[in-house]
């Protein structure tokens, strides 16, 4: 199996992670001015194969971008400026396309506003996943890394007091983050309908592809395909199309599923509604 970009970093000890990362940063910074921006933006969701996704885009040899998923410029990182973004792009581009994916723009709140500052022609791709699937994903996600020592339905019924505040203090500082809204939203990041509806605020409805999760697992071949004709890319097919980072863990608990179903099923109906898609299973 071939190995994704991504998966090389976490093997690197964080000391070492850091300083090359800082050194990155400086060299493009200094070289910023012959580097492009964007064509397209991978904006999420979360948990929703989007790092598989941007993998299978950098395997066509017509698409390039960071060699590393989610530079999160649009939400943790906008305070540094554009010759800082312009750094994470390859000094060589030539004729290729170039983006890349950071999950958390979908989420965050003023993400959309200022990717259309910059990137006005931008082309965006959303991955969407059952948001009760995501929830759960994203739990074990955080379980796995030591972030949360609660069980899932003590974590969903605290996410509301643990969160409380945490957007306006995004919104008022750009150089905040939040450990617990980056963390621990759980059911928040699954409420799809009000999230699409900031980016659709300020984009044409024409900017954004919208691709269920389950698709690119089922249908890896078509729907890659179908993204490339919207990115305006080369047919291309892929020898393998890989899962990645797939954990085993326990199922959910049926009432807790279905009080999850409850909850995002007000959301699931405004997808319908603005005609992007409708979450299989839910």
């Amino acid at each position: 199996m071939r190995r994704l970009p991504a998966e090389a970093i976490p093997r690197v000890p964080e000391p070492l992670r850091k300083i090359a990362r800082t050194a990155v940063w400086r060299f493009g910074r200094v070289t910023a001015r012959w580097r492009p921006l964007p064509g397209f933006l991978v904006i999420g969701a979360q948990k929703a194969g989007t790092t598989a996704l941007y993998a299978y885009l950098r395997w066509h040899p017509e698409i390039t971008g960071p060699s590393w998923k989610e530079v999160s410029f649009f939400d943790r990182h906008w305070w540094r400026g554009e010759a800082w973004y312009r750094g994470q792009f390859p000094l060589r581009a030539g004729e290729r396309l170039v983006g890349e994916a950071s999950p958390s723009y979908l989420f965050h709140p003023l993400a959309p506003a200022r990717a259309r500052s910059l990137l006005p022609d931008v082309r965006l791709v959303a991955l969407l996943r059952n948001p009760v699937d995501r929830a759960y994903s994203h739990y074990q996600h955080e379980v796995a890394l030591g972030r949360e020592p609660l069980s899932f339905e003590a974590a969903l019924a605290a996410e509301e007091e643990r969160t409380r505040g945490e957007v306006e203090r995004l919104v008022a500082d750009p150089r905040a983050f939040s450990r617990a809204w980056w963390d621990h939203t759980y059911v928040a990041r699954g409420r799809y309908a009000e999230q699409l509806e900031r980016w659709l605020a300020v984009f044409p409805r024409e900017q954004l592809l919208v691709v269920a999760t389950e698709e690119l697992g089922e249908r890896p071949a078509e729907t890659y395909a179908s993204i490339l004709r919207f990115l305006g890319a080369a047919p291309y097919e892929l020898a393998e199309y890989p899962r990645v980072f797939d954990r085993d863990y326990a199922p959910m608990r049926p009432e807790t599923r279905a009080m999850l179903e409850a909850t995002f099923a007000e959301s699931n109906r405004r997808l319908q509604e603005i005609g992007v898609w409708h979450p299989q299973g839910a």
